[in-house]
């Protein structure tokens, strides 16, 4: 059975753009794929954070992930830091064969070094490690793919990379896994700019569908949405980016195809098409938010859940780990 891995960061309450684009693949390939999901806690300190919610993000995000359908009895879900001194260990070890000048080139370190020396920030070893410790997240699970959006595929190749190179000069230990690209991932974008893709890091909460926003919440932010000045609902990433965005999410909600709802709306005018897309979003987060009431009115539960997936991805990744550490000669402790 192929084995996936997959992993988000605790950075902020997961939005519309991420179930869409990630979270209904994880549930789908559930069925078909031994799949491992992570909590990347780890790697949301390597820019300045604070102490005092990243744990109650790290059990908040895993919360969403069980209230979407990740289904801990079918996956292995848990928190990177609660098997860190696996994950640590092979970082180093990865280190040894990753090059600097690599690791230098890679967009994201030009990226948020930037922004780290705009605030006045350091940039961090860890920054620029990111892709090492990515790679041992992955390769530790021996998985054979790792769903990602297109502005991830440099990731999956470094760790291709440094993996191979492992390998080559110790010996086959790893799977070099492939980035896989699911088809049926939507790119939803910012509804206030619907040139940019839906982000927790947008300007205003407005241009985004939070996963526990109340309906009224998201029926407001759907009424405000851009759109342009017309009136006709039709499909046009050009010249009609607002109402193409929203039809596709609509599309998504419902699994009706974009021509469909073009045919029923065309002539409604914006107002009614709008009230439709809210409707649908609102529905077909209802079952999510009610899942996720639950389990916040039963702490213990995601706590017990949690430890379980630490176990079982414990016992996945400790032997790739010595095998790691034997191939490359280390006393085995006594």
């Amino acid at each position: 059975m192929t084995r996936v891995f997959s992993g988000m960061q605790p950075t902020g309450d997961l939005h519309l753009g991420n179930h869409l684009g990630a979270l209904v693949n994880w549930v789908r390939m559930q069925e078909t794929a031994d799949v491992t999901y992570c909590v990347v806690d780890l790697h949301a300190i390597t820019m300045a954070h604070d102490p005092a919610v990243l744990a109650d993000r790290t059990v908040g995000l895993a919360m969403q992930f069980v209230a979407a359908g990740v289904d801990p009895d079918r996956s292995t879900l848990f928190v990177q830091s609660h098997v860190g001194d696996v994950h640590a260990q092979m970082t180093w070890l990865f280190d040894a064969v990753a090059g600097v000048g690599e690791l230098q080139k890679m967009p994201q370190f030009r990226e948020k070094s930037e922004q780290a020396a705009g605030r006045n920030g350091q940039v961090t070893a860890g920054l620029l490690t990111y892709p090492v410790l990515q790679t041992s997240d992955i390769l530790l699970y021996d998985a054979d793919e790792v769903p990602v959006g297109e502005d991830q595929r440099h990731h999956i190749e470094i760790a291709r990379d440094i993996g191979g190179r492992f390998n080559h000069r110790f010996g086959e230990v790893f799977v070099l896994p492939k980035a896989i690209f699911p088809e049926a991932a939507a790119r939803v974008m910012d509804l206030q700019d619907p040139t940019r893709k839906m982000s927790t890091s947008g300007e205003s909460d407005k241009g985004r569908i939070n996963l526990l926003d109340d309906p009224d919440r998201i029926l407001k932010k759907v009424r405000s949405a851009q759109t342009d000045s017309g009136r006709e609902v039709a499909y046009d990433r050009g010249d009609k980016a607002g109402v193409s965005n929203l039809l596709e999410i609509m599309a998504a909600a419902t699994g009706r195809t974009i021509d469909e709802l073009v045919d029923e709306y065309a002539d409604g005018g914006y107002g009614t098409f709008k009230a439709a897309v809210g409707e649908a979003i609102v529905e077909m987060l209802r079952p999510l938010q009610a899942r996720h009431a639950e389990l916040v009115d039963d702490p213990g539960e995601m706590k017990r859940l949690l430890a379980a997936g630490a176990d079982k991805a414990r016992a996945v990744s400790a032997p790739t780990l010595q095998r790691a550490k034997d191939a490359m000669g280390f006393l085995p402790a006594a």
